[in-house]
């Protein structure tokens, strides 16, 4: 059995995931926050996205709204409710962050209901052949996508103020309090570059495999599935994490008794992670 075209195959959508447990991964080392609202933020902007286009609005217009709408909802979340809990233990914090991800499932329930769609971009009819498999645009660009946000946050943490200030946070929150640092400003970046990643990922998963409220939504499982292969804390780790469950997801297809249950692969991943992680996890955690 030639499992390469699966592997091909299912590298757009390890780079959703590589680029979803990126997004975590920033939020969780400058805030200690573990968002599982993060799907939801990127399901309801590509659902925006979605009646942009019925409306028959420019695509550019219609992305550019659905990453504006998940960025300014993970921003509200962060600037409002986040600092609220923010002297709570780490689990009440990522606790709290189920809240906006139900209310959002209801409000997308309410008004575009739970019948899949998903979105057509123009570069899925465009595609080279790579070992004989057909690999469209929209995965060469996910794959890009996913390298350039590491590269580019990897430069953030390491050559800006507020990158300084992340890993000042990462490190001890209430010393970086007392030598200066802005923590409210520092956290509410964290929540609006996490909320960009969710837009952005959102947007790839409409179109690479349907648009859902609450499927999108599950997407954090194997986000939170990279990230913790990634330890919490290395951005290129849970990247490449990433991309490997989305391999995993994808090479199971051709197995024809595990192929009807190959979407719950993210999940199984994700409880091997925790259960051969764990004690890295629970240190991490333990540090916030």
């Amino acid at each position: 059995m030639n499992i390469l075209p699966f592997i091909i195959s299912g590298l757009g959508i390890g780079a959703v995931y590589a680029l979803s447990g990126v997004g975590l991964v920033v939020l969780f080392r400058a805030t200690g926050v573990l968002n599982f609202a993060f799907g939801a933020f990127g399901a309801i902007g590509a659902h925006c996205a979605w009646q942009l286009l019925e409306w028959k609005m420019p695509l550019a217009f219609a992305m550019l709204a659905a990453v504006t709408v998940s960025t300014a909802i993970s921003f509200l979340y962060g600037r409002v409710f986040a600092p609220m809990l923010s002297h709570r233990d780490v689990v009440v914090r990522a606790v709290g962050t189920l809240a906006p991800a139900l209310i959002l499932i209801a409000i997308m329930g309410v008004i575009w209901g739970e019948l899949p769609r998903r979105l057509q971009f123009p570069t899925d009819q465009m595609f080279v052949s790579l070992f004989s498999v057909r690999l469209t645009f929209t995965r060469i660009i996910a794959i890009f996508l996913a390298v350039a946000m590491v590269v580019a946050i990897t430069l953030l943490l390491n050559r800006t103020r507020l990158g300084l200030d992340m890993r000042a946070l990462a490190n001890d929150r209430d010393l970086s309090a007392v030598l200066g640092v802005r923590i409210l400003y520092t956290e509410t970046a964290a929540w609006i570059i996490t909320g960009i990643f969710s837009g952005l990922a959102g947007l790839l998963l409409a179109d690479l495999v349907r648009l859902q409220g609450t499927f999108l939504t599950l997407l954090v499982i194997p986000a939170i599935a990279a990230a913790i292969l990634g330890q919490l804390r290395s951005l290129w780790e849970t990247a490449i994490a990433g991309l490997l469950i989305g391999i995993a997801e994808a090479v199971l297809t051709p197995i024809a008794w595990i192929s009807p249950y190959r979407a719950a692969a993210p999940f199984v991943i994700a409880l091997a992670a925790v259960t051969i992680l764990g004690g890295t996890a629970k240190a991490a955690l333990k540090d916030r």
